[in-house]
């Protein structure tokens, strides 16, 4: 088990993505930190972790509130001592073309897709600083590499986030801390459920593989990161994408 005894924070982890990488993160033997809106979901993805032998607790975070954060990590580091991985996957979409876009769907994109990032990994990256090691890994997109039509928002957020990871690993590399980024590609989770199947069967051709990615797919990768397998990776940013921008 490659994150044995490892603490590991994971926001945006009650579905998608964050849950597929909070069960694989357990399975490798990190303690969990579920970090979502919905204390429902939450409790569903503790209980599957613990039913399935692992170590798992949950808050209602919200990271764009500071002060509920800040309650998070300091009940992770009263209870397990030490906090040793953040996943930055919490996000939203709000799509709209630059000449209808509101800017309320500005704002709530980036604030969480962007500033969401800043806040949680500035409430822990003290605490990595004294243990002197910690893994911070941000989810980017394909969009924050490459831009999108109709998401000026998102798009900027994402590559925002790639900013704040090469920054970080220039930063924090030097306190044993390394900063990554995963840029998935289409990936078959809850936000595609209600879109038309001709829309999904057109994602999937552009795809050289032919398929939309599983969520499991991209948590593989960050158990990677997260993991002393990628002890020198720092600074990256890595595409899962199936081939999607070749």
């Amino acid at each position: 088990m490659r994150l044995n005894g490892k603490v590991a924070i994971i926001t945006g982890a009650a579905s998608g993505i964050g849950k597929a990488t909070a069960q694989r993160f357990a399975k490798e033997g990190a303690r969990v930190v579920v970090c979502d809106l919905k204390r429902e979901g939450i409790d569903t993805v503790v209980s599957e972790i613990v039913a399935a032998g692992g170590e798992a607790i949950g808050y209602v975070v919200n990271v764009t509130d500071k002060a509920q954060i800040a309650e998070m990590k300091n009940g992770v580091k009263s209870l397990w001592g030490r906090i040793d991985i953040l996943v930055n996957n919490a996000g939203i979409v709000a799509d709209a073309q630059l000449t209808k876009m509101s800017e309320d769907q500005f704002d709530r994109v980036i604030d969480i897709n962007l500033k969401g990032v800043y806040n949680c990994t500035q409430a822990v990256v003290d605490t990595m600083i004294e243990q002197g090691s910690g893994v911070i890994l941000n989810a980017s997109s394909v969009v924050g590499l490459y831009g999108n039509f109709g998401q000026t928002n998102y798009a900027a957020a994402k590559f925002g986030v790639i900013g704040f990871t090469k920054t970080w690993a220039k930063e924090l590399g030097r306190r044993g801390i390394r900063s990554n980024a995963v840029c998935p590609g289409f990936v078959a989770t809850p936000i595609i459920k209600d879109m038309p199947e001709k829309v999904i069967q057109t994602m999937e051709e552009r795809v050289p593989m032919r398929r939309l990615a599983q969520p499991e797919e991209i948590a593989a990768v960050y158990a990677f990161l997260a993991s002393d397998d990628a002890s020198y990776v720092n600074g990256a940013v890595l595409s899962v994408d199936g081939g999607l921008v070749i």
